[in-house]
C-alpha cells in the first residue's frame, strides 16, 4: 500500500497549493493529446479524496434526498467504493445460469470486501432472488438509450458485479481468479475490464477524470442510501469506447469546448466560453431546482486498439443515472447532446445494487 499512500500524499500536496482563478479556455499551444506527467494540476473544486467518516457534524447538503443520518450510512457501506486513489482496477460483471436463493462462495475469502479493496453488486434477477437480501425501492434492469442524431446506448445487464482495485496487478489478478473459481458452477464471466491510473488521474483523452465529485462528506449522501437500506447504493457500470484519434484531431482550445474544462489543469470553463453541448454542461444538471450529484470512480481501460473507459458511478437514486443520460444524449428539455458522444461511444451498461457491507456478508454466507 505504499504507492497508493505516496500518490495519496502526492495529491494531497497539489490541492493543498491549489488556487482559484479566472477559467478561461487554454490558449497555450499544448499538444492535441496528453499534458506532460508533470503538468501540474489545478482545480476549482474535487479532486480524488481518500478518509473516511468525520466525526464533525455534516455541512448541509441540499438536493441529496437523504435525511442527515450520517454516521449511519458510513458505518454500514462497503469502504471500497470511497477508498482511494487505486493504481489497478478489475471489473467483473457475472451472468448466473439461474437466479438463485443463495449464493454459494465456498473457499472464498471475504476479507479483501471488508478491507475495502473491493466492491460487490448485484443486478435485478439477483436482488429479487437472494433471500437475505431485500431489493431497493426503484430497482431495475439498464434499459436501452435511443438518443438523438442517431446516437444510441445499450442494454447489457448482467447479475452480478465485482470491482477489485488496489496498488498491485497481480495480487487483484489472483483475486479474479478466485471469484472465477468460486463461481464457476452457477455463472460465467460476462465481460472483464481491466483499469489503472493514467498519469495524474486522467482520462485517456488527456483530461483529469472526476474533478466534480462530490468530497469529505457530500459524498456519502451521493452516494448512499438512508433508513433501513443505509448503506447501500445504486450503481451505473458502462465500457465506454473512445475515439482519440478523432479527438486529438481537434486543437486543445475545441477539445475543451467539448469537455468543458481547460486540458492542463482541469479548471472549469464559466459564461459564454462554456458551450452548452460540452460534457460538463451536460452532466451539471438539476431537477427540482436541486443539484444532481452522484460518486464518480472511473478508470481508464483498455489497449491501444480498445481505449476507453469503465464508467463506474454511485447514486442514492437510481434516478439520478437515467437523468444523466438523458441529458447527454439528447433527451432533456432542452434537445441538446453531449458533443462529447461525438467521440465515445457506449458498448455495455448494466445497473447494480451493492448492499452495506454487514447485508453482504450475509449474502455470501
Amino acid at each position: 500500500m505504499s504507492g497508493e499512500n505516496s500518490n495519496r500524499a502526492t495529491l494531497a500536496s497539489r490541492m493543498s497549493k491549489s488556487r482559484l482563478r479566472a477559467p478561461l479556455p487554454s490558449t497555450a499551444p499544448e499538444s492535441s493529446r496528453c499534458p506532460p506527467l508533470t503538468t501540474p494540476v489545478r482545480t476549482t473544486a474535487r479532486a480524488n479524496h481518500a478518509g473516511e467518516y468525520s466525526s464533525r457534524r455534516p455541512r448541509p447538503c441540499r438536493g441529496m434526498g437523504v435525511p442527515d443520518t450520517l454516521p449511519r450510512m458510513a458505518d454500514r457501506h462497503q469502504s471500497g467504493i470511497f477508498r482511494e486513489p487505486s493504481s489497478h482496477h478489475v471489473f467483473l460483471e457475472f451472468g448466473f445460469r439461474d437466479a438463485p436463493k443463495q449464493l454459494r462462495l465456498d473457499g472464498l475469502s471475504v476479507a479483501p470486501i471488508s478491507t475495502g479493496s473491493e466492491v460487490v453488486a448485484f443486478g435485478p434477477r439477483l436482488t429479487a432472488s437472494l433471500d437475505v437480501l431485500t431489493s431497493p425501492p426503484g430497482m431495475r434492469a439498464f434499459a436501452p438509450i435511443e438518443g438523438i442524431q442517431g446516437f444510441s446506448a445499450p442494454a447489457t445487464q448482467q447479475d452480478l458485479f465485482v470491482w477489485l482495485h488496489g496498488a498491485e496487478r497481480d495480487e487483484l489478478f489472483a483475486r479474479a481468479l478466485d471469484w472465477r473459481e468460486a463461481l464457476a458452477p452457477v455463472a460465467r464471466i460476462a465481460r472483464e475490464e481491466q483499469g489503472f491510473m493514467f498519469r495524474d488521474s486522467r482520462d485517456l483523452t488527456g483530461f483529469v477524470d472526476g474533478s466534480a465529485n462530490p468530497k469529505d462528506d457530500a459524498r456519502f449522501r451521493a452516494a448512499l442510501l438512508d433508513g433501513e437500506l443505509a448503506g447501500g447504493s445504486f450503481v451505473l457500470a458502462q465500457r465506454w469506447l473512445h475515439d482519440l484519434t478523432g479527438f486529438w484531431a481537434l486543437p486543445v482550445a475545441d477539445q475543451e469546448r467539448v469537455i468543458g474544462r481547460t486540458k492542463p489543469d482541469s479548471v472549469e470553463l464559466t459564461g459564454d466560453a462554456m458551450p452548452p453541448d460540452s460534457h460538463v454542461s451536460r452532466t451539471d444538471i438539476a431537477r427540482g431546482g436541486e443539484a444532481v450529484k452522484i460518486y464518480r470512480r472511473s478508470s481508464p481501460v483498455g489497449g491501444v486498439r480498445d481505449a476507453g473507459l469503465y464508467f463506474l458511478a454511485f447514486s442514492a437514486n437510481l434516478d439520478r443515472f437515467d437523468w444523466l443520460l438523458q441529458s447527454m444524449f439528447g433527451l432533456s428539455d432542452d434537445g441538446r447532446r453531449d458533443r462529447l458522444l461525438g467521440y465515445s461511444k457506449p458498448v455495455s451498461g448494466s445497473f447494480f445494487y451493492a448492499p452495506p457491507l454487514d447485508v453482504l456478508l450475509a449474502c455470501m454466507g
